[in-house]
């Protein structure tokens, strides 16, 4: 019984944290925006166009799904409304979009799915049918454009034209929303297509959050519904019928869309496993761990995705979420590559390293050249027991080395065929804190490189 449970809460979490696009958190007011705009398209025959902008992992797509299932159980509104999904990365011509456009509406001219006649043919044909009706008997068309960039790549842009273009006019009651990752976007339009555009722009940010909330998220994310939880979920979030999912077949946000109701747990198990998820959150070893997670990321996508793996490693064997865990988490996540990569060098090659962090700190980060470095190494050197009479080909054949593993690069222009090489400019391509977490991760590394590196500028 005790595995059966474990599976379902490990199959639980895992939907939450990959399906469930229902439930937005934050951005009310660009959340309110979008909603008001696709329900004015439906209920009023508004024609609009929008953008909504924002860095991958901010909620773009969940606040559009979450807006959706929202207003999809209204008969006002489903009645009312074609919606049509796009995607950039699946429609890579205008020719495709149109197909997929033309098939999602059911036009006559659609028979199974296939769509027949030319490019030109088909677009005459979507205009006609858009332009047909009037506002009193015309459904209103919801036309939805994941990776909006991609569509602005395409010839012409005829297909961005003609939407925009019927948007404006006000021909028949069209709403375009345009999702992308390109802060950029409106100055990839063409002239042409920007004046038929609203200009208006939505923009997610990084949703900005406090520690608290975090932990609250963390909590949320992995506590498990009790029967008062459903109750209240079922009050809040009816279900779309599946007869819309089922006419709506290429809304793909719509799909395996994440339902609580279809799981079951004792009360028993689940008040046993929020407990645990309860002393998690106070553990203050969690919460350091919890903070370093933060620190460097405060999007709640990568947030999941972290969780994520947390989960996997639950079985019957190990059954619950340890502190442990959420430690070693926190850092492999921290993990640095290169970091891992500099403590496997030489010791010759450290020292030039440091060298040239110290010549960086010196001279604000002014580039340098191997004589530069051999220099400050071999007033070092001169100094030090266990770094004298390294020879001057050795020490060039390490900076070449350095070179080789990309941890300095040559300044652009900087590496002409008249100069020597031992004259050519480089810049560093770590950070100082890089470089010292790597002098003391080499536990066998001689103490006075160590405290060179550790020191004041020679």
């Amino acid at each position: 019984m005790k595995q059966d449970e474990v599976h379902e809460t490990r199959r639980f979490i895992k939907s939450r944290l990959l399906r469930d696009r229902a439930t937005f958190r934050g951005y009310e007011a660009e959340r309110q925006h979008i909603r008001d705009l696709l329900l004015r398209t439906a209920e009023r025959g508004e024609s609009n166009s929008a953008l909504l902008l924002g860095p991958r992992g901010c909620g773009k797509t969940t606040l559009l799904t979450s807006v959706l299932t929202e207003l999809l159980p209204m008969k006002t509104f489903h009645r009312n409304t074609l919606i049509v999904y796009l995607n950039g990365l699946i429609h890579t011509d205008d020719r495709q979009a149109l197909k997929s456009a033309t098939a999602q509406m059911r036009l006559e001219n659609a028979v199974d799915g296939k769509v027949f006649g030319s490019f030109a043919e088909n677009l005459a044909f979507l205009l006609d049918c858009l332009k047909s009706g009037d506002r009193q008997t015309s459904k209103s068309v919801i036309i939805l454009l994941e990776e909006f960039d991609l569509f602005c790549a395409h010839h012409k842009q005829t297909l961005l034209y003609n939407l925009f273009d019927v948007a404006q006019s006000a021909q028949a009651p069209i709403c375009v929303v345009g999702v992308t990752a390109r802060l950029d976007v409106v100055q990839l339009l063409e002239k042409r297509v920007k004046s038929r555009f609203s200009h208006r722009q939505i923009f997610l940010q990084s949703f900005d959050t406090d520690f608290d909330a975090r932990l609250k998220l963390f909590e949320e994310l992995l506590k498990l519904p009790t029967e008062q939880d459903v109750r209240k979920y079922n009050e809040t979030h009816p279900r779309i019928p599946q007869q819309i999912i089922e006419t709506n077949e290429e809304l793909v946000l719509l799909r395996n869309v994440f339902d609580p109701r279809e799981f079951s747990f004792s009360s028993k198990w689940a008040t046993q496993w929020n407990r645990q998820i309860v002393a998690l959150v106070k553990n203050p070893s969690v919460r350091t761990a919890l903070q370093l997670i933060y620190d460097y990321e405060v999007i709640e996508g990568p947030f999941r995705m972290l969780l994520f793996e947390l989960v996997s490693a639950l079985d019957e064997e190990n059954p619950a979420i340890t502190c442990e865990w959420i430690q070693q988490l926190a850092k492999s996540y921290e993990a640095d590559d290169k970091v891992a990569l500099v403590a496997g060098l030489s010791a010759l090659e450290i020292c030039l390293l440091v060298a040239m962090k110290h010549h960086s700190e010196i001279y604000d980060r002014d580039p340098f050249n191997f004589e530069m470095i051999l220099t400050r190494f071999g007033k070092f050197a001169n100094a030090s027991s266990t770094m004298q009479g390294v020879e001057r080909a050795v020490s060039l054949k390490a900076f070449e080395h350095l070179k080789g593993l990309e941890l300095i690069a040559p300044l652009p222009g900087g590496g002409s065929s008249k100069v020597q090489k031992e004259y050519q400019l480089h810049r560093l391509l770590l950070t100082y804190g890089q470089i010292n977490q790597a002098v003391q991760r080499m536990a066998f590394l001689p103490t006075e490189i160590t405290q060179w590196a550790q020191s004041s500028l020679i």
